[in-house]
C-alpha cells in the first residue's frame, strides 16, 4: 500500500470524525487546503469511494451517508474499541504533523521507552495465542530471572507499557513493566487465559496497574481546594468518580475503587490541593507519609 494512500485514510477518517456530519462539498473544501493534496484540486468521486472502501477492508470503519447531513461515521464503532480510537488519534497527530513540517520543532511528545524493544514480539505471541519465557529485570533482584507467563493483556498507564500475565508463583495474573524486560521466547505451548476474560473490566476496579497489594473495593471521598477541582472534572482520577459537593472554596468527589499503592502516589502528587475525608484509615496512612516526607528534610 502506498504511504500517501494510508495517510489520505487517516486523513478523512480524522476529518469526517471531527465534523460529525460532512458533505461531500466540504470534505473537497478541507481536501483542497491539505498538504497531502500536491494539485489542490477537488478529490475525484471514484477516488472517494475507492478511499471509502479502503477504510472500510483496512480498519472496520464504516463511512454511512445521510441525504440530509452527508457522510458520517457512528460514534459507536470508535468509542466500543480503545485500540482503535487510540490508534486513530496518534495516526491523526502523526498526519497534522506531516501536514506542518515547519512546526515539528516546536511540538514536544514524551517519549515511551516500553514500546520499543519487545512490544511488537508481545502483540504477536498474543495473537498466535501462545505462552512465552519471560526474562525480567525486577527493581527488587540483583540479576534477571526467566519464568513461563501466559499474556492476558497489555495496558498503558502513565507513558509506560506493561504486561498482565499469569506466572506459576502466583495463583493470580500479575503485572510487569515492559521497559525491564529483558528477553522473551514464544513458547509452542498454548496460554492459559480465563474464559470469558476482559481486560478493561479486570482493571476497572483499580486506578492504574497496582493490582496485587490485597486492598478492596471501597468508597472514597477527596476533597479537592480551588482550581485543582477543575483538572479533576476534566480529566477524571477514575471512571466511578462522582462529584457529591460543591462549593466556592472545594469540591469532593467520591470513588469506588481499591485503595492501590498507586493510587495514594497520584493522591500525594496532588499536594496541599487535595484532601482524603474517606476512608480514615486512608487518611491517617497519607499524613504518616506526608510526616515522613518533612522529616526528609529536617
Amino acid at each position: 500500500m502506498a504511504k500517501n494512500s494510508f495517510s489520505r485514510y487517516i486523513w478523512l477518517i480524522d476529518l469526517i470524525n471531527r465534523r460529525g456530519y460532512i458533505k461531500m462539498s466540504e470534505i473537497n473544501e478541507a481536501w483542497r487546503r491539505s498538504m497531502l493534496n500536491d494539485t489542490h484540486d477537488d478529490m475525484p468521486e471514484r477516488t472517494f469511494f475507492n478511499h471509502r472502501d479502503a477504510i472500510n477492508q483496512i480498519f472496520g470503519l464504516e463511512i454511512k451517508y445521510d441525504r440530509d447531513l452527508g457522510y458520517h461515521i457512528p460514534s459507536t464503532q470508535l468509542k466500543e474499541n480503545g485500540v482503535y480510537s487510540w490508534l486513530m488519534q496518534s495516526l491523526s497527530v502523526y498526519n497534522q504533523l506531516n501536514e506542518s513540517v515547519d512546526l515539528r520543532d516546536r511540538i514536544l511528545f514524551e517519549d515511551v521507552p516500553s514500546v520499543k524493544p519487545f512490544l511488537k514480539d508481545l502483540i504477536q505471541i498474543m495473537r498466535d495465542g501462545n505462552a512465552l519465557n519471560l526474562t525480567y529485570q525486577s527493581y527488587r533482584n540483583k540479576e534477571p530471572y526467566t519464568f513461563e507467563a501466559h499474556p492476558y493483556c497489555l495496558k498503558m498507564f502513565k507513558q509506560r507499557w506493561y504486561l498482565l500475565a499469569k506466572t506459576p508463583k502466583y495463583d493470580y495474573p500479575t503485572i510487569y513493566s515492559l521497559d525491564r524486560v529483558v528477553d522473551i521466547e514464544e513458547l509452542d505451548i498454548k496460554a492459559e487465559i480465563p474464559k470469558g476474560f476482559k481486560a478493561d473490566e479486570y482493571f476497572s476496579q483499580f486506578y492504574g496497574i497496582v493490582t496485587g497489594d490485597g486492598n478492596t473495593i471501597q468508597t472514597i471521598k477527596l476533597k479537592v481546594f480551588g482550581e485543582r477541582a477543575n483538572y479533576f472534572r476534566s480529566l477524571p482520577l477514575h471512571h466511578s468518580q462522582e462529584e457529591i459537593e460543591t462549593t466556592d472554596e472545594y469540591a469532593v468527589f467520591k470513588y469506588f475503587v481499591v485503595p492501590s499503592v498507586d493510587l495514594v502516589q497520584e493522591i500525594l502528587s496532588n499536594g496541599d490541593n487535595v484532601a482524603v475525608i474517606e476512608p480514615k484509615w486512608l487518611a491517617n496512612e497519607i499524613k504518616e507519609t506526608l510526616n515522613k516526607m518533612a522529616n526528609r528534610y529536617n
